[in-house]
């Protein structure tokens, strides 16, 4: 029998059911904006566990990409603005796939940029040599910082990092990469002011 020729339509996965369970009793698709920034401000200003039960907290904040998806969290987050807890997540997790993704190639943008904006180099706190394992444990480290640190230093040594990144692309000579990642340095940097001032929400 020849096979249908009538388009497949693949059902829609609710976008991160699991991750709202606990926190708003189950998706609502209608508020589905309202309930993302509320899972956001749980991660960044919820209530902080015990001390015993911090690192705990910050390795699953770290892994939240991996039990998730990548693609789940930008339904929840990728549209907001770079000036709100939802969009600085974003871009926080956004920093962290590309380094696990290609860590040689961070290395080697991080060590190109690394002569070119040495201040924003020692801000990132990234060891000496930059290798791969080197940037893979500092972009953790930021994540956890989430849950360990004040959210201001976290956006600020994110912004740094991104920052050092760029210079490195830019290298070879400007491109609309190279603006992307700069202009999430920026937008990070400006989210980090805020949160120093009091006005990320």
């Amino acid at each position: 029998m020849p096979e249908s020729t009538t388009p497949r339509h693949h059902r829609p996965t609710r976008p991160g059911s699991a991750f709202f369970e606990a926190r708003t009793g189950g998706v609502d698709p209608a508020q589905l904006g309202a309930a993302a920034e509320r899972a956001a401000t749980a991660l960044v200003r919820g209530p902080r566990a015990g001390e015993g039960e911090t690192a705990a907290l910050a390795e699953r904040v770290v892994g939240l990409a991996e039990t998730e998806g990548l693609e789940t969290l930008a339904e929840l987050w990728s549209g907001a603005p770079a000036d709100t807890l939802s969009g600085c997540l974003w871009r926080l997790y956004v920093l962290r796939a590309w380094v696990h993704a290609d860590p040689h190639e961070a290395a080697r943008q991080f060590e190109a940029g690394r002569r070119l904006a040495p201040v924003a180099r020692v801000v990132a706190g990234v060891a000496e040599p930059p290798g791969p394992d080197e940037l893979r444990r500092m972009i953790d480290d930021v994540l956890r910082g989430i849950v360990e640190r004040e959210f201001a230093d976290v956006l600020l040594r994110a912004a740094a990092f991104a920052r050092v990144v760029a210079a490195g692309r830019a290298e070879p000579g400007p491109s609309p990469e190279v603006e992307r990642v700069l202009l999430m340095s920026e937008q990070l940097e400006h989210a980090g002011h805020l949160e120093l001032a009091g006005a990320l929400a």
